[in-house]
């Protein structure tokens, strides 16, 4: 599963994208907690996640091939 990280998401992991190993399907929580497991600096963040370019509530089941994308809350006006 390709992960992929916009704005300052991007400048605490030092990258834009990295790949996780999916040999099996998982909950989205679980990978969001993996993440922020290898980047805990993301932590002091509120951020957002995405899969597939839907936004994620958490509990949507991730598979192979999925993509999924951590950036920060953004606002506008």
């Amino acid at each position: 599963m390709k992960v992929l990280f916009f704005g300052q998401t991007a400048e605490i992991v030092g990258n834009r994208e990295f790949e996780i190993a999916m040999p099996q399907s998982k909950k989205a929580n679980e990978v969001f907690n993996e993440i922020l497991e290898k980047f805990p600096a993301l932590k002091s963040n509120k951020l957002l996640f995405a899969i597939n370019q839907e936004y994620s509530k958490g509990d949507e089941i991730l598979n192979d091939g999925d993509e999924l994308a951590v950036f920060t809350a953004v606002s506008g006006g």
